[in-house]
């Protein structure tokens, strides 16, 4: 049984973590959006006065000006950097450690966004039923759980804040088996190039590869967790990372959607076993603001 301070402490670690994910990206992901500003001013810089790419990719680089800005303004006073402070999905991994409930846990992790949507000015953005009334909750509750068992070690609650710009661009394609790398190479980018401008490059992709249908795309929010620049342990994946990481900057989506040189800040691939007659692909977009948190409690993790 969790005791009232044990609840106290486990909602406060949360509600802390996620006001700081509201207001500061991880700094491997601020060190790619540095990349992406100093290239898009490189790249902009040898092109002539008269040509064709160059309001384009001026408006790009204007873009990343405006997000480091932001970023800055939250830093500073603690607002949210982005206005759409995004559902709260969260990956939960009890380990044997643990000598508490889900319920408890769940009670803790809901007091916990309660608090922070509350402190941390977030802006109220789910409703209570998806066709009919839609009525505002006012708390960004319920959030979206995936709960995990592990062998041992404690608790570790992965979180992250979720744009709707960029989860409507989701997407998932049940390939035939046999369709091979190249294909799903393609399959990827037709995904992303039809997503264009819509989730608000640059992005983050996140990719889950096999499985069933609904868990290729859990599979891609879990890659999305992974942090910025991570690779795949497995060297197939991780070149596939890399292929399609190269192929989406060949877009020219760029910041914005105005057509910069870059579009992509990282690319994280995750995949299990899947049935013999199909090949799910799942895509989980995130915009720049691709704000995450961990909390870790009791335990080995």
């Amino acid at each position: 049984m969790m005791n009232h301070q044990q609840k106290d402490e486990l909602t406060g670690a949360v509600r802390d973590a996620l006001l700081h994910a509201v207001t500061h990206l991880e700094p491997s992901l601020m060190t790619r959006l540095d990349w992406m500003h100093r290239e898009t001013m490189s790249a902009t810089k040898v092109l002539g006065a008269d040509d064709a790419k160059k309001a384009r990719y001026e408006a790009s680089l204007e873009v990343l000006e405006m997000i480091q800005e932001n970023l800055a303004i939250a830093d500073a006073t603690g607002l949210p950097m982005c206005q759409d402070t995004g559902m709260v999905v969260a990956f939960v991994e009890m380990g044997s450690d643990v000598h508490f409930s889900m319920q408890e846990v769940g009670e803790a992790l809901d007091n916990g966004i309660a608090l922070a949507v509350r402190d941390g000015f977030f802006r109220n953005s789910v409703v209570s039923d998806p066709v009919f009334d839609r009525e505002n909750t006012r708390t960004n509750l319920p959030a979206v759980v995936h709960w995990f068992p592990k062998e041992s070690g404690g608790l570790t609650i992965r979180m992250m804040l979720k744009g709707f710009g960029s989860e409507n661009c989701s997407a998932l394609a049940m390939l035939n088996p046999t369709a091979g790398v190249e294909t799903v190479l393609s399959t990827i980018l037709d995904m992303v190039r039809k997503a264009g401008g819509k989730p608000c490059p640059p992005i983050v992709l996140g990719v889950g590869l096999g499985g069933t249908a609904e868990r290729a795309l859990l599979l891609s929010k879990k890659a999305l967790l992974r942090e910025v620049g991570s690779t795949n342990p497995d060297p197939r994946y991780a070149r596939l990372e890399q292929q399609l990481f190269d192929s989406i900057q060949d877009l020219h989506i760029g910041p914005g959607g105005f057509g910069g040189p870059l579009t992509a800040l990282a690319v994280a691939v995750e995949h299990e076993p899947t049935h013999i007659a199909g090949l799910p692909v799942g895509v989980s977009i995130s915009c720049w603001a691709d704000r995450k948190a961990v909390v870790q409690w009791g335990g080995a993790q």
